[in-house]
């Protein structure tokens, strides 16, 4: 336990390595404690889920086009069944106008493919202020390693 009473050991990590896998206890509690350390310490934090992310670099870093689902009969005189593309604001956007590091905390990350998680590793190397921590699966203890590592293995 004496792990999670400061961090200091998860956040020197994270600096280190930039993008970190985790894999937490299923029970949960222990990413909310580390998410808090991080938030003292001075980084802006922002949780999302990694479905439905497609591109991570477009999709966290450049303004999109995006479709509407399709919600079915439509006219197809105008667009049809596809709908009009909406231009979405990238999501990282407001969190890295500041100077303040960033800290970006992904769930369900098990659902990428090895593509994906290098695309997000290069992402931390290009942009020194992120940091992304990305939730790999369940675990019967806290444990960490650098996404560069887990990619090797």
């Amino acid at each position: 336990m004496p792990l999670l009473l400061s961090g200091k050991k998860f956040r020197s990590d994270l600096e280190a390595f930039g993008c970190l896998a985790i894999h937490t206890p299923l029970e949960g509690g222990s990413e909310t404690r580390l998410l808090r350390r991080l938030r003292a310490a001075g980084y802006r934090t922002q949780i999302s889920s990694v479905r439905g992310l497609g591109d991570p670099e477009v999709f966290l870093c450049q303004l999109h086009g995006i479709r509407p689902p399709h919600l079915g009969h439509q006219s197809v005189g105008r667009n049809g069944a596809l709908g009009e593309v909406q231009q979405v604001m990238p999501q990282l956007n407001e969190l890295l106008a500041s100077n303040a590091p960033v800290i970006l905390w992904l769930i369900e990350g098990e659902v990428l493919s090895r593509s994906e998680l290098i695309a997000l590793c290069d992402l931390c190397k290009r942009e020194p202020r992120l940091k992304i921590v990305v939730e790999m699966g369940g675990s019967r203890s806290l444990r960490w390693e650098p996404m560069r590592q887990l990619l090797k293995a």
